[in-house]
């Protein structure tokens, strides 16, 4: 069943979401977005998507890229990026998110990487728009498994296998902390504490390895564990809370900022 047409608090802007009730795992989101600006957010997936029209501008790892027609975009997990029109028309996109044990059951390997999150590509660009495209119109689930099992050999050759860069141990063990503790509030101190640095040390290297600020990625994760809570049915009055904002309202301008729909809509399209 296909999400509901998204709105946006600009009119033009227009997104859809869907997951597969046959494959857990996988999300698809198709969006026309204008004047929208996505702030740093996350997922803890990967995210492969082609551009239809227009140019969009992202930041992704301290870098600034544009994707247009006939780019592949292609994200790893867990790294913070934003989204914006690059063109006064905007930019129509499709994109798939799946997580990382669902890549490499269907890969068959593990420990995938894209050093590039651009990747120029016409031919196969336009091969995986349509096999987008055909993941929201087949409703048997032997068929999307198929259609997905294609997907994934399209982006294969794009793909190394060499693992991530490792944030090493200190910053492994706060971003757990965050984590574990998502319904706190924390501060510079304690983060600090947590990698055994002092507190504006901390601040400067946590910056350079995620090209965010604490601040940013602990918001990042609050959104994110909002989004699996809401797919689970929780209410978005107790989302806010399990997730350490202030409120229903903080909850949903902060999902809005970074997902361009509201919770409850969010949670409307995805459990139908």
């Amino acid at each position: 069943m296909q999400g509901v047409p998204r709105q946006f608090e600009f009119t033009h802007d227009q997104a859809q979401f869907f997951h597969p009730r046959a494959r857990a795992g996988i999300e698809l989101y198709r969006a026309h977005i204008v004047q929208h600006a996505f702030e740093p957010h996350t997922h803890a997936a990967y995210g492969f998507g082609t551009v239809a029209c227009g140019v969009e501008r992202f930041r992704y790892l301290g870098s600034e890229h544009l994707a247009g027609p006939g780019s592949i975009v292609t994200m790893n997990p867990d790294i913070l990026h934003t989204g914006r029109a690059e063109t006064d028309s905007g930019w129509q996109y499709h994109m798939i998110y799946i997580e990382p044990q669902v890549l490499d059951e269907i890969a068959g390997a593990g420990g995938w990487w894209f050093g590039q999150a651009v990747q120029h590509d016409p031919a196969r660009a336009q091969r995986l728009a349509q096999q987008l495209a055909a993941l929201w119109q087949e409703d048997d689930a032997l068929a999307f498994d198929c259609q997905l099992a294609q997907l994934v050999s399209t982006l294969a050759p794009l793909a190394s296998t060499r693992q991530a860069p490792q944030a090493g141990q200190r910053f492994d063990r706060v971003i757990d902390y965050m984590h574990a503790h998502l319904a706190q509030r924390l501060n510079l101190d304690t983060l600090a504490a947590v990698a055994g640095l002092s507190p504006f040390h901390f601040l400067r290297q946590f910056q350079a390895q995620y090209h965010a600020t604490p601040q940013q990625m602990l918001m990042a994760l609050r959104l994110y564990r909002a989004k699996q809570l809401l797919t689970q049915g929780t209410p978005p009055a107790q989302v806010a809370a399990d997730c350490g904002l202030a409120d229903q309202a903080h909850l949903n301008r902060s999902f809005l900022k970074r997902y361009g729909t509201t919770p409850a809509r969010y949670q409307k399209a995805i459990r139908g």
